[in-house]
């Protein structure tokens, strides 16, 4: 990706030299996702074009100088199928690591795909080869395909995190705002967690009937109603009262203001959706906020633990079982730009680079 608003292009590039405890992973699949068109688009600050994009991966370890180790302490082998944390260089030292507990804030972390640049070599996922730079850490994917895992892709370790800060409670009628990627994920992220009910609004047509397959009790196309009569449609299934706990993963500023309005006096709002800035929005404190005694949390990308987590629930037939009704489209690396398109306009729900197909 030569810059913003930009085509990406095919270039080939030298194998790096790899440092002691590195590795060279050969990419067998790597997502596009909205913050792919985000940086198409120059939404995210401090993006170093260009950039190789693709954040997150799987594939074998193809070369590994030194010992490299996961985090049980076993060796990694070469031809070991694994995915790895985008996030890197985490420092573990500073204030909001050790006292804020929240290492998503580390003002040193650097995201491959994304925060690192061509400069720093080959550190994005839409590539034949990845450099693993030392320290990067490693999952095996064990019993989970590369299929299985990247049907939740990076989608999911972030809706994880988002479902720890719902800290929903069995019995729960939850709402999950958007049937993107992190929207599903949240819905059956949400059934597992113990709500009894999961409604979804959400859009296109296409979404919501895979909202439906993975979970959700009732999906709502918002494109139908207006914000209002939405609201009235989440009270008519819950009592009068309004959703329990509601996940925001939509990206649209208004709907964080939807959630509140929709959640039940004294409910919780996790906002996960807003990771670029898209600008402002109206609510009234009072009202939307103070008077119901709502409880809100943001909830900014994820870490390690979700990223483990997640390949612990897709190596579980059982578990996984419900992102099967995520049905993904492949693009070759010269077919970059239409998967963007795709992605962008919500005709696909899961787009993949798949490096050694054949482009169309």
């Amino acid at each position: 990706m030569p810059g913003a608003g930009q085509p990406v292009e095919v270039r080939d590039f030298a194998e790096p030299n790899l440092e002691p405890e590195s590795a060279l992973l050969e990419v067998a699949l790597s997502e596009v996702c909205g913050t792919d068109v985000h940086l198409l688009h120059s939404r995210l600050a401090g993006v170093p074009y260009p950039i190789i994009p693709g954040h997150v991966s799987v594939g074998r370890l193809a070369k590994i100088r030194g010992n490299l180790r996961d985090i049980e302490g076993l060796p990694l082998s070469e031809g070991d199928a694994v995915t790895f944390l985008d996030v890197h260089r985490t420092c573990h030292a500073c204030w909001y690591c050790l006292v804020g507990k929240a290492s998503t804030r580390c003002p040193k972390r650097k995201v491959y795909g994304i925060t690192y640049g061509l400069e720093d070599g080959l550190t994005g996922g839409w590539a034949t080869h990845i450099h693993l730079k030392q320290g990067v850490h490693c999952i095996r994917l064990g019993a989970a395909s590369f299929e299985r895992f990247m049907a939740g892709g990076c989608a999911l370790p972030t809706s994880l995190h988002a479902t720890d800060l719902a800290e929903i409670r069995i019995g729960d009628t939850v709402l999950v705002l958007g049937s993107g990627p992190v929207g599903l994920s949240a819905v059956a992220l949400a059934r597992m967690s113990g709500a009894l009910r999961v409604l979804c609004i959400g859009g296109p047509a296409n979404r919501l009937t895979a909202a439906h397959a993975i979970g959700a009790s009732d999906t709502l196309d918002f494109t139908t109603m207006d914000p209002d009569a939405r609201a009235k449609w989440v009270r008519d299934r819950t009592v009068g009262r309004g959703a329990d706990v509601t996940i925001e993963a939509t990206g649209a500023p208004g709907a964080v203001t939807d959630a509140l309005r929709a959640t039940r006096d004294a409910g919780r709002v996790v906002v996960v959706g807003q990771y670029t800035d898209h600008g402002d929005v109206a609510l009234n404190p009072h009202l939307d906020l103070n008077k119901k005694h709502l409880e809100v949390r943001g909830c900014w990308g994820s870490d390690f633990s979700h990223f483990y987590r997640g390949v612990q629930v897709m190596a579980d037939p059982d578990r996984a079982a419900p992102w099967s009704a995520i049905a993904p489209e492949r693009f070759g690396l010269g077919d970059a730009n239409e998967a963007l398109a795709a992605v962008a306009e919500g005709s696909v729900i899961k787009a993949f680079i798949e490096p050694g197909r054949a482009d169309a």
